[in-house]
C-alpha cells in the first residue's frame, strides 16, 4: 500500500492565498468608493437675526412690563419659605403684543391668588411686541409665568424672583 505523503508548507504560507485574495477584494471595494467627508450647510444668518431678541430676552421684557404695571402687588425682598401660592399662567400676545388669550395652567387652587395673577396680566397689556421670529404661523407666541405669592397677597414673578427665605418664621 503506497503511503500517502503530505507536502508540509509553513502556516504562513498555506494561508498567503487567501490573504491575496482578500487583499485584493478590499482594494477592489475600496477603489470603486469615494470617501467624501460631510459638507456643512452654508447658512447665512442675516444681521437682523443676530441682533434681535431672543425669547428668554422677550420672556424678560414681559415680565418687567407687568411689575411696572402692578407695583402695589410686588413683592419687594425675600419670598418667605413656604409661599402663600404658586400660580402658573399660560398666556398668548400677537404681533402687536396684545393678549389673545390667558388662562391658570397650575394652581393649588388659591382663587384669590388666581385671580389677582390674571388680573395683574392683563392690567400689563398690550405687552412689548415679540420679535417677528419668535411668532407661530398665525401670528401669536405663547408663553408662560410663575407667579409666586406671599401670605400677604403680594407676588414675584419666578423671571426676576429673589432666592426664598430658608426657615420659616
Amino acid at each position: 500500500m503506497p503511503i500517502r505523503t503530505r507536502h508540509w508548507m509553513p502556516r504562513r504560507s498555506r494561508l498567503m492565498p487567501f490573504v491575496r485574495i482578500a487583499a485584493w477584494s478590499l482594494l477592489a471595494v475600496t477603489a470603486a468608493c469615494t470617501i467624501t467627508p460631510p459638507q456643512r450647510p452654508m447658512t447665512y444668518v442675516p444681521p437682523a437675526a443676530i441682533n434681535s431678541v431672543t425669547l428668554d430676552q422677550y420672556r424678560a421684557s414681559v415680565a418687567r412690563r407687568i411689575l411696572e404695571r402692578n407695583p402695589s402687588y410686588v413683592l419687594r425682598g425675600t419670598p418667605q419659605a413656604m409661599l402663600r401660592s404658586l400660580v402658573v399662567v399660560s398666556f398668548t400676545v400677537d404681533r402687536d403684543g396684545q393678549l389673545v388669550g390667558e388662562s391658570v395652567y397650575r394652581t393649588n387652587g388659591d382663587d384669590e391668588a388666581e385671580n389677582t395673577a390674571l388680573t395683574t396680566l392683563r392690567r400689563a397689556s398690550p405687552l412689548p411686541q415679540p420679535p417677528s421670529k419668535l411668532l407661530d404661523t398665525r401670528g401669536h407666541l405663547e408663553l408662560m409665568e410663575d407667579w409666586l405669592f406671599n401670605d400677604d397677597g403680594k407676588f414675584q414673578l419666578r423671571t426676576f424672583a429673589s432666592p426664598q427665605a430658608q426657615t420659616i418664621d
